[in-house]
């Protein structure tokens, strides 16, 4: 009776988000200079956003010089040849808006929000950024020494805090996903402002970028302000080659790490996994979120209720432009081992390995992609956000209405079938350890 409850509720909740999902009508054009523009009219609110998304991250850097594309996150704050320093902030916030960036293994994205009328300033700021950001030594020195404190307090005096550099370095060596974004300080430190100009007159340029604007504007408006603002720009060089090349990985690879700001002994395992957009990536989301999503997970269930030998057991999948990554995550609790930990996490995947999912889990997973499809595409940010990353990530934006139809092919069998193929032997596991006495 009550399985019965549970599947009338789940199939309910997915109803429910099918018919809250209208599709997402945009238009698009490209200007002369290659700049590639998304526009989305959405009246529900007298606001717009405004993503700029390049295609940059810390795969386009060089092994000795990493970090450069996060640096340019926070220098790209700065100012321009037309706006003093510290003033982007200033005007956007006192035209009642906020803005932020961030930066990953394959893009560096900057965002604006503002009331709808603003939207000239948003497009002239980002105009102003992408070919005259002043590089000088005022600007490039005050922006080291921010990034080394974000260093410092995210990975360095952080639990744990380089885990996932050590991680990608032995999951992805010999390829541009082997160094995460942050980068290494030393990099930061040494670099002349002549290479981070270099790099910013590489990868800075209307053809290497596109621009989402999503809000309550007139797309005809968008179109001749995105022309006087950015048209302005020819487009920049023929950008180097990206060279992926990947060694299989073989076997398992083991290190502990001993430290001392770890509450905990914690244990991290690692497998090579899907890249973004393979029908193997939403098998093994959907996978995940029935052995590591929330309470009710199967990881959570085993470790954290019944055997009690973790206060955390989490997993998730880093899809990545060109290759994947699976992270497990097990942090042991009081009086427990983290051999205890590493060897139930690992029965928990070796069990789904064999059986498989129920039918209630599989429809779980099936409402809570759908229901995440739908919520995810309310807000102009959010949608502005996954327009701008569909079209550069697979050149296609309008997967923004159908990527769910993927998620809806997946079968019960394909989750046993990518647990059975990724979860293998070949393999990362980081044991941290607070003392050397709990080795």
């Amino acid at each position: 009776m009550r399985r019965c409850t549970l599947l009338l509720l789940l199939l309910s909740s997915s109803l429910w988000a099918q018919r809250s999902f209208y599709p997402i009508r945009f238009t698009e054009f490209t200007l002369a200079n290659g700049l590639h523009v998304i526009v989305q009219r959405d009246t529900s609110a007298p606001v717009v956003a405004t993503v700029l998304h390049y295609k940059v991250g810390s795969r386009n850097e060089e092994r000795q010089r990493t970090g450069f594309a996060h640096f340019f996150e926070h220098l790209m704050f700065e100012g321009t040849e037309h706006i003093p320093r510290a003033a982007i902030d200033k005007y956007i916030q006192e035209a009642g808006g906020s803005l932020n960036a961030f930066t990953s293994f394959d893009a560096t994205v900057y965002h604006l929000s503002l009331p709808a009328h603003q939207l000239p300033l948003a497009l002239w700021i980002e105009s102003e950024r992408m070919r005259r950001l002043r590089i000088d030594s005022v600007g490039v020195e005050t922006q080291r020494g921010v990034v080394k404190e974000e260093r410092k307090m995210r990975y360095e005096n952080s639990p744990y805090g380089d885990w996932m550099e050590r991680m990608f370095a032995r999951l992805f060596a010999g390829s541009p996903y082997e160094w995460t974004p942050i980068g290494a300080s030393q990099h930061i430190d040494s670099a002349r402002i002549e290479e981070f100009v270099q790099f910013y007159n590489t990868y800075y340029h209307p053809n290497n970028a596109v621009l989402a604007v999503v809000g309550d504007v007139e797309p005809e408006q968008v179109r001749q302000l995105v022309q006087t603002y950015f048209g302005q720009y020819p487009p920049g060089p023929e950008l180097p080659p990206l060279r992926f090349e990947l060694a299989p990985l073989v076997g398992e690879q083991r290190d502990t790490v001993f430290d001392p700001k770890a509450p905990q002994p914690a244990v991290f395992i690692g497998w090579r996994g899907p890249k973004a957009g393979d029908t193997d990536a939403y098998a093994m989301e959907m996978l995940l979120d029935i052995l590591a999503r929330g309470e009710s997970s199967r990881l959570y269930r085993r470790l954290v209720d019944e055997t009690q030998v973790a206060v955390q057991a989490s997993a998730f999948l880093f899809d990545l432009q060109y290759a994947g990554a699976i992270l497990s995550i097990g942090v042991a609790a009081p009086g427990k081992s983290i051999e205890e930990v590493e060897r139930e996490l690992l029965a928990v995947i070796e069990r789904v390995k064999r059986e498989g999912v129920t039918e209630a889990e599989f429809q779980k997973a099936r409402n809570i992609r759908e229901a995440r499809f739908v919520m995810g595409k309310k807000a102009a940010l959010e949608k502005a956000l996954s327009l701008a990353s569909y079209w550069a990530t697979f050149g296609d934006a309008n997967l923004i209405n159908t990527e769910l139809e993927r998620y809806l092919r997946i079968t019960p069998q394909d989750l046993q079938r990518v647990a059975q193929k990724y979860f293998t032997a070949d393999r990362v596991v980081l044991r941290y350890l607070p003392t050397r006495s709990q080795q």
